[in-house]
């Protein structure tokens, strides 16, 4: 029996971003889709959506955004009661440390994001064993 295709959303305004890490994510599993949102905004949009149908396996979730930035999507996923068990990784550019500590104090990994190809290929590696370990 063939297994389920898993779905990763992957949210961030910076379209260069979107596509390059897509790739990546697609090429470290075969196995997964990987959805994208512009904002938090189109995010929550496609989440509400996926309540119906099927939630993705993980959100990888950007900080600086408009319309609605990451910290917000981010509580808003949270606490909502059909998406919190959703697991979130946050994929930024945003080298605050209390940025990272905040969240790895709640026990999200925090990546950012880096400047090598060999370093996306590990992110995207680890992302696609959490999402389909869950």
């Amino acid at each position: 029996m063939m297994e389920k295709e898993k779905i990763i959303l992957y949210v961030d305004d910076d379209a260069e971003d979107r596509e390059f890490l897509s790739l990546v994510l697609s090429d470290a599993g075969p196995n997964v889709k990987v959805e994208l949102a512009e904002n938090g905004l189109a995010a929550l949009d496609f989440l509400n959506t996926a309540k119906d149908s099927r939630l993705p396996c993980l959100i990888v979730l950007d900080l600086n955004m408009p319309f609605l930035d990451g910290r917000e999507t981010f509580q808003r996923i949270k606490t909502d009661d059909a998406l919190q068990a959703v697991p979130v990784i946050i994929f930024s550019s945003s080298e605050k440390p209390n940025d990272k500590r905040s969240f790895n104090e709640m026990g999200i990994e925090f990546f950012t994001k880096p400047d090598r190809i060999d370093q996306f290929q590990k992110i995207a590696a680890h992302m696609v064993s959490v999402c389909c370990h869950c």
